[in-house]
């Protein structure tokens, strides 16, 4: 048995997607809502029996691995490795390329750093001051252990010459961004490289599985070539920060369990929340939040709790990524610190942790927030003003995916300015005309968007997927005709082989049909019967021959509707070029059909 077959013995395909998706029984599959495009009926079908998956929205589908590679943004060979730390199996066949992969060497050399960091924290003489101000910011040794928090002294290449004698190449080392290069560097020598991060502390960053991909490091004494209070790892073949959620890979249990994530700034502000027991809080690092973000996000719960610093830049920050995810159909909740409580998470909760909870517990609804904001210190008998009001508040209420909420604000902002609804819906119209106009032509798209099917298809593939799940119901009439109508591919093939199955033993065997149309990681007979589970767990087997005879007569329709069409284009053509004998055969088609 090989290394795939293995994994997919030991796993179930359906609880690895269930932690993302939320399935539901239909039929022998379970169904849910697409994690990978926006929908709000559920397209996405799982079939455990066949380990695959397939969406009837956006088209993807395919295995397991197929299934970790889209989501995770991983190579077969990342999947591979992850899948078989999942299940248990150790790899054999495959190790060497999993080695090999640059991304998978860039991770090892990531947590060796990690490690190097810690034990230098808590092992080392020269690390006191670090522990002794890790312990001033109340910090835990457990913390510090569970985090994995280091140091790294102020010295040019220890981190470097270390990761080089642990047989790391150089190439890695710069490529995972904690070795820089200077122009001339002697790499045989060592001469010219130096480390990224020093005379820091420093705190790994995973990604949502717990693999280290970046580092932070704060610098303990600010110096003249310090380079900043914080330093990040750069972007890299593993670390993008628009993808990482700081301690996520920690919080995503209690988020789910209590169907809400706390939004904050900074790695300290997490790690404060987690050590005073509320453990469903995770950051952005300082960065607004990012659509990818968010996406990563929906898959633990849909209600969010923000905190943000209250300076500017903290606030227009948040304001982004607010808007995004209003846009992606969260609950937002605004988490307002009293005055004197501290300026961030971190200093709320070592003064007092009861204020932070009570401050969490009592987060007003986004809308009301900037309701109040909005109309702070406005006089509502100046129309300017009202309207001020109204073109900060518009967008916003317009980016709510739902309509009775974006109703409910609609009614509230009219009344609080005196005009009507319909007055604020002329708005609406404007401020949508001025969008356009600042990007012709473009709409939002997302990164997975369904591909649109003529009803032609949609009608051929509901087709085969009622003959495919009523194989008992077939009659000789169901291939009457239709050879004209399912003349062309991906139906054809798929067609002939049931038609020839039950022209020639009077029945249909979908495991024979399995096995021929067996293509890599996507069974197009999987594909049918998942759709067929779909669309027809309502209707019995006696219902499916009339259902076969309303499909025909629906294709036959729209295949002479397409024909039509098409003779009407050639018509056309044979007039403008004055082509008497062509237009007098196409005529007499069209009055035909």
């Amino acid at each position: 048995m090989t290394d795939v077959e293995q994994i997919k013995d030991k796993l179930d395909i359906a609880d690895i997607v269930g932690e993302y998706v939320e399935l539901k029984p239909a039929g022998v599959n379970q169904k849910g809502l697409c994690p990978f495009h926006h929908e709000k009926s559920p397209s996405f079908m799982v079939n455990r029996e066949r380990q695959s998956f397939k969406c009837f929205g956006c088209g993807k589908g395919g295995d397991l691995f197929t299934f970790i590679q889209e989501i995770e943004g991983m190579e077969f060979v990342e999947a591979l490795k992850y899948l078989a730390n999942r299940a248990g199996v150790t790899l054999t066949n495959t190790r060497a390329d999993i080695n090999s992969s640059q991304k998978n060497r860039m991770k090892d050399i990531n947590a060796e750093a990690a490690r190097f960091f810690h034990k230098f924290l808590v092992q080392m003489d020269a690390s006191r001051p670090a522990r002794e101000y890790l312990a001033s910011r109340g910090m835990k040794d457990e913390t510090i252990e569970a985090w994995q928090v280091g140091f790294i002294p102020d010295q040019w290449d220890l981190l470097t010459q270390y990761l080089l004698k642990k047989g790391h190449g150089i190439d890695d080392l710069i490529a995972a961004g904690l070795t820089i290069r200077r122009d001339g560097a002697d790499v045989q020598t060592g001469r010219g490289l130096y480390d990224r991060f020093r005379g820091r502390i420093m705190f790994p960053i995973s990604d949502v599985h717990g693999t280290v991909v970046g580092f932070t490091g704060r610098v303990l004494v600010e110096t003249e070539r310090s380079g900043g209070k914080y330093v990040n790892s750069p972007q890299t073949l593993v670390y993008d920060k628009s993808r990482v959620v700081f301690g996520l890979d920690k919080a995503k249990q209690d988020i789910k369990t209590k169907n809400e994530m706390v939004m904050v700034e900074g790695q300290m502000d997490v790690i404060a929340c987690h050590e005073a027991g509320m453990k469903n809080v995770v950051a952005t690092s300082g960065t607004a939040l990012t659509e990818h973000q968010l996406t990563l996000l929906k898959r633990y719960a849909f209600n969010m709790a923000m905190a943000f610093d209250t300076d500017a830049a903290g606030e227009n920050a948040a304001k982004r990524g607010i808007d995004l995810a209003i846009a992606e159909g969260f609950s937002v909740r605004v988490i307002q610190i009293p005055d004197g409580a501290g300026k961030d998470p971190d200093e709320c909760v070592k003064k007092n942790s009861s204020v932070w909870f009570d401050a969490v517990e009592h987060a007003r609804g986004i809308m009301e927030w900037l309701l109040e904001r909005a109309f702070a210190g406005k006089n509502l008998s100046d129309p300017k003003q009202k309207q001020q009001i109204v073109n900060m508040l518009l967008p916003k209420i317009m980016a709510i995916p739902y309509a009775v909420e974006r109703d409910h604000w609609m009614k509230i902002v009219a009344n609080r300015i005196g005009v009507d609804v319909p007055v604020l819906l002329e708005d609406t119209k404007r401020l949508q005309r001025q969008k356009k106009a600042e990007k012709p032509g473009e709409e939002r798209k997302r990164d997975s968007a369904p591909v649109e099917k003529t009803r032609f298809d949609r009608l051929a593939e509901s087709y085969l997927a009622l003959i495919l799940r009523f194989p008992d119901a077939i009659s000789a009439s169901v291939f009457e005709g239709s050879d004209i109508f399912l003349s062309t591919d991906p139906y054809f093939s798929l067609y002939e082989a049931i038609k020839n199955q039950y022209t020639e033993k009077g029945s249909v065997d979908r495991e024979a049909l399995r096995f021929f149309f067996l293509n890599g990681t996507e069974n197009s007979v999987d594909v049918f019967l998942m759709k067929g589970d779909l669309e027809f767990s309502d209707i019995t087997k006696e219902e499916a021959p009339r259902r076969m005879e309303e499909y025909q007569r629906f294709l036959e329709e729209e295949s002479k509707k397409r024909r039509r069409e098409f003779l009407a284009q050639h018509i056309r053509v044979a007039e403008e070029k004055g082509n008497k004998e062509e237009l007098e055969r196409l005529l007499q088609e069209f009055q035909h059909i």
